[in-house]
């Protein structure tokens, strides 16, 4: 399989990753965890798990994501806060129908929640 790499600032080093691979989720879709209780909008995706060694070695085994897939960046939120998440693709299930996240940095980024997803500020798309 053709492979290509991309600096990770997260790993702070070279990533490999396929040249291609099929993302289930885009940006500004709305997501649920399946084991944890918390949701979010993407706002970022890597092609395959492009975190540090220590961060992806605190996951417990029996739980532990496969490192060849995509990883979605989430503005996250659950009962008690807002914070940032990084999940595996395995782990995600769309929420369109759960409504807005409140995570308070959405409006930076996107336009408000429509049709089950947000938009990219104007600005903000290539």
């Amino acid at each position: 399989m053709d492979r290509s790499s991309f600096y990770s600032p997260q790993a702070g080093r070279l990533i490999e990753a396929p040249l291609e691979t099929r993302a289930r989720f885009a940006i500004g879709d709305v997501v649920r965890h399946r084991l944890f209780d918390f949701r979010g909008v993407i706002f970022d995706i890597d092609p395959v798990f492009a975190n540090s060694e220590e961060w992806y070695e605190s996951i417990p085994k029996e739980v532990r994501p496969t490192r060849e897939q995509p990883y979605y960046h989430l503005f996250a939120e659950n009962g008690d806060s807002s914070y940032i998440a990084y999940v595996s693709q395995q782990n995600l299930t769309g929420d369109s129908d759960g409504g807005p996240v409140e995570h308070p940095n959405v409006a930076q980024l996107f336009e408000e929640f429509a049709e089950g997803r947000y938009r990219l500020r104007n600005r903000l798309t290539h």
